[in-house]
């Protein structure tokens, strides 16, 4: 089987903006976990970046907090230290947190700090994927066990 790199929030740990986590509860979750196949990461943790944190959103191709702070080099580097993660691991699957300015995959924020959604992918899920990794959302559960499966 695989090594799955999983946005760490996702696992339960509390590296989010807001300082916390937003686990998934989902039985293979907690298998892989027993058979040692997660590799855990926040990119914006990697990157530099303190829990709790401003809330971001990419605006313009930039990362900006709601106090305009431009964080979009703490961002850039979360995402190159997940692509390195992933190809020391050999890593070719990625189960990352939906909506994130780092891990949405088919959606995020809008830049505006309202609370509006828009179909978009955050820095390290659009870097992943231009590198050959086969990115998912907590959503796409289904999706994900159906790929490791065709493997």
């Amino acid at each position: 089987m695989q090594k799955i790199l999983v946005s760490s929030c996702l696992l339960g740990t509390p590296v989010r903006y807001d300082g916390t986590g937003q686990k998934l509860v989902h039985p293979q979750i907690t298998t892989w976990q027993s058979q040692g196949l997660i590799i855990p990461l926040c990119p914006e943790v990697a990157g530099g970046l303190s829990t709790p944190r401003a809330p971001a959103e990419i605006r313009h191709d930039k990362v900006i907090t709601n106090a305009d702070e431009d964080v979009t080099a703490a961002f850039r580097l979360g995402a190159k230290k997940a692509l390195q993660l992933c190809m020391s691991h050999n890593i070719r699957f990625a189960l990352l947190k939906e909506s994130s300015p780092s891990c949405g995959r088919n959606t995020i924020y809008d830049g505006s700090h309202r609370g509006i959604k828009v179909a978009g992918m955050g820095l390290t899920a659009a870097l992943l994927e231009r590198n050959g990794i086969k990115v998912f959302s907590e959503v796409q559960m289904p999706a994900l066990l159906k790929a490791l499966a065709s493997c």
